[in-house]
């Protein structure tokens, strides 16, 4: 299990794996978002990934291009945690940098340019094959 959160604590990560932290791809998105944002990820579709928000108050969902993913962005601190494919089930990606042990995933990153010429049904079904299934938690 790899856990994270964001600077103040109001968002939080659980990433439920079976695959040694090494194991875990490491990777870089070309899209605008990610351009400016400079996240690494990491996906298990064998795992899963729990994400939790304190109250809905705390949570910023930034949409973009064809508004399938909600890019998680905490409303205090203002740290980016997980991009989020709600739906059953939901899939996500985590930014690596709010994990606790990020160091241990030490795999040279799979850099992908963006993905603009991709429609909703192609993106969806690439994320089903390479994200990991996620669940929000808001609240409680």
């Amino acid at each position: 299990m790899l856990h994270g959160s964001c600077h103040c604590g109001a968002l939080t990560v659980a990433l439920d794996t079976a695959r040694p932290p090494a194991d875990l791809p490491v990777r870089v998105c070309g899209c605008g978002f990610c351009l400016r944002h400079r996240p690494t990820y990491t996906t298990d579709p064998a795992g899963h990934v729990t994400l939790r928000a304190t109250g809905e108050g705390d949570l910023v969902r930034y949409r973009f291009g064809l508004r399938l993913a909600d890019f998680l962005i905490c409303r205090t601190c203002g740290v980016f945690i997980a991009a989020l494919e709600p739906g059953e089930p939901g899939r996500a990606v985590v930014n690596l940098a709010v994990l606790e042990r990020a160091a241990e995933l030490t795999g040279e990153p799979t850099r992908f340019t963006a993905y603009d010429s991709e429609d909703a049904a192609a993106r969806t079904a690439r994320r089903a094959r390479s994200w990991t299934p996620a669940t929000l938690v808001v609240g409680g």
